[in-house]
């Protein structure tokens, strides 16, 4: 058992300008940010579901999903130019200072990871038990070879970022991924010290193409109501299945 707390920060400012309020806009019912709490919750693997922000509005919204909010995030780190890593080591040290307990491992979950699986949260802390692992985030595959990727040309036109891949069969190329922007695990002195999160010490934890959406415009937002809504369908339609009584037949 890791000798400290185990840390689930939420960071959620209150300053979204792509989509004002976006961390508290309902979305399938509830507000967006009840939808990570919940699945960090359910997984039981957290002494503390914190969230991060200098919002009044949001901290109440996410307490009453089971959030807490033992800090205020301070202001100098709540501008569109604050990265991420600067917010979950304030998070880390004031959850240290409130609860008088020193951080063992963290996981920053965005706020509007509405497709966050419980499974893929525990999957990524098994990851951190390997020695030679500091970090591990979700990631999922490119949808087509991005090395036939295509540009903009000089002159109006088009050419390949790699024109050596011009006749390369797709089965053949290697299969790329990327941070689909749904969580980050570690230990606590890699967050601290700066480490890579993309380097030889980090593991991706791979998820489905249908629960990668990264949430910045509102057609973004439209688009996962609609994969929502299609989750929902299928999951109705596996459990009506699995019913001995209410098994589908073929028509």
């Amino acid at each position: 058992m890791p000798q400290g707390q185990i840390l689930a920060i939420i960071p959620a400012r209150g300053g979204s300008k792509r989509i004002p309020r976006k961390n508290i806009r309902p979305f399938g019912g509830r507000p967006m940010i009840h939808w990570p709490v919940a699945a960090a919750l359910k997984s039981g693997l957290f002494d503390h579901v914190v969230v991060s922000t200098d919002d009044d509005e949001i901290a109440a919204v996410a307490a009453e999903a089971g959030a807490l909010r033992p800090f205020v995030r301070p202001a100098s780190l709540s501008d569109d130019h604050t990265p991420l890593r600067p917010v979950i080591k304030h998070a880390i040290a004031a959850a240290e200072e409130h609860y008088d307990r020193p951080v063992a491992f963290a996981c920053c979950i965005l706020a509007t990871a509405a497709f966050l699986a419980v499974d893929d949260l525990r999957a990524g802390f098994d990851a951190l038990s390997r020695p030679e692992t500091d970090f591990a985030f979700a990631a999922t595959h490119f949808p087509s070879p991005i090395q036939r990727a295509l540009r903009r040309s000089a002159a109006g036109g088009v050419e390949m970022l790699n024109p050596e891949h011009r006749f390369t069969r797709s089965q053949d190329l290697e299969e790329c991924f990327y941070d689909v922007g749904q969580f980050y695990w570690g230990a606590r002195a890699p967050f601290m010290d700066d480490g890579l999160m993309y380097g030889h010490r980090s593991v991706p934890i791979m998820i489905p193409q249908n629960r990668a959406r990264d949430i910045d415009t509102l057609e973004d937002w439209a688009e996962a109501e609609l994969l929502l809504n299609f989750h929902r369908l299928s999951a109705n339609n596996e459990e009506i299945s699995s019913t001995p009584n209410l098994r589908m037949t073929n028509l």
